[in-house]
């Protein structure tokens, strides 16, 4: 009879402390979203350095403060897949993306940091990513169709979350690979239901490639919704230098965030407060930038 009273009291113990922490845990994230993370790089596929860092570390943190994520980077050629355990997505991969009138498939591949509990997606093509480095080749040298590499990465990511079916609330891009994002999700994704209520943040880093994107670039990036007006828009610019890139990135999203330890050039600075949109600079600390870009979400998708 006492064995049985224990048991009882331990089971109620156990339901009391369950939805303690369940209270604790939703008092702390009132409104938890989903937030989706484009990224350009992340360690440990990519040596560390303060963009790889950041993609790293705020997406582990934004899932441990309740919210659920979806995160997406491009799956160089000089990525170690049996390192770092890749393996492909079959009911995810076999579509093809027309880019200037040639087809390129679509692989998704996906890999764990367990330590992190957190899954990356990839966005893999044997033209665009597959035996190459990153934005650069072994000499340093700017790769001439890093335009269209862009172009293919950005709309991978699209077309794999509508089929995962997931909505996200927010989608962070993080990098100038992803800085086309903005303009397909609020032009040619605009009204899918995926992506039609989505708020795009936009963070630039200290990445600033030399060799501007080729001439025929706002051509490629036809598609539907991104009709003749939105690239005669584009061409407007003039140059797709990186200046240029940032501010299309820019132009098309609902808020910027500071992501390299430079300060953002007085170009971009001053085009920011044109736009009218909500910034959010760099903290030096980092667990006080991941904590004003957690609230900063929240301002965002108020």
């Amino acid at each position: 009879r006492k064995k049985k009273i224990s048991n009882t009291m331990f089971c109620r113990y156990l339901i009391f402390f369950y939805y303690l922490c369940k209270e604790t845990i939703y008092k702390e994230n009132m409104n938890p979203k989903k937030i989706l993370f484009i990224t350009q790089e992340i360690c440990p596929y990519l040596p560390e350095t303060p963009q790889s860092s950041v993609c790293r570390n705020l997406p582990q943190y934004i899932q441990e403060k309740g919210h659920e994520i979806r995160t997406f980077m491009p799956n160089y050629g000089s990525i170690n897949e049996r390192r770092n355990q890749l393996h492909e997505v079959i009911r995810l991969s076999g579509m093809n993306l027309i880019i200037d009138d040639t087809d390129h498939s679509l692989i998704i591949k996906v890999a764990s940091i367990q330590s992190a509990r957190m899954q990356v997606y990839f966005i893999d093509n044997e033209d665009y990513f597959q035996n190459r480095e990153t934005t650069v080749d072994k000499d340093g040298v700017e790769y001439e169709d890093n335009d269209e590499r862009s172009i293919f990465f950005v709309r991978g990511v699209m077309e794999t979350i509508k089929k995962l079916r997931w909505v996200p609330d927010i989608i962070h891009c993080h990098g100038w690979m992803s800085a086309l994002a903005p303009l397909y999700i609020k032009k040619g994704y605009k009204n899918d239901p995926n992506f039609k209520d989505a708020k795009v943040i936009y963070t630039p880093y200290d990445d600033e490639f030399k060799k501007p994107f080729r001439k025929d670039t706002a051509d490629k990036l036809k598609f539907e919704g991104i009709n003749d007006d939105v690239i005669n828009r584009v061409k407007e610019r003039g140059v797709m230098d990186y200046n240029n890139l940032t501010k299309l990135a820019i132009e098309y999203s609902d808020g910027v965030i500071q992501g390299g330890e430079k300060e953002l050039s007085p170009e971009i600075s001053d085009f920011i407060k044109e736009q009218k949109v909500k910034f959010l600079a760099k903290d030096e600390d980092f667990e006080t930038y991941v904590d004003d870009i957690n609230e900063f979400y929240d301002k965002i998708d108020s």
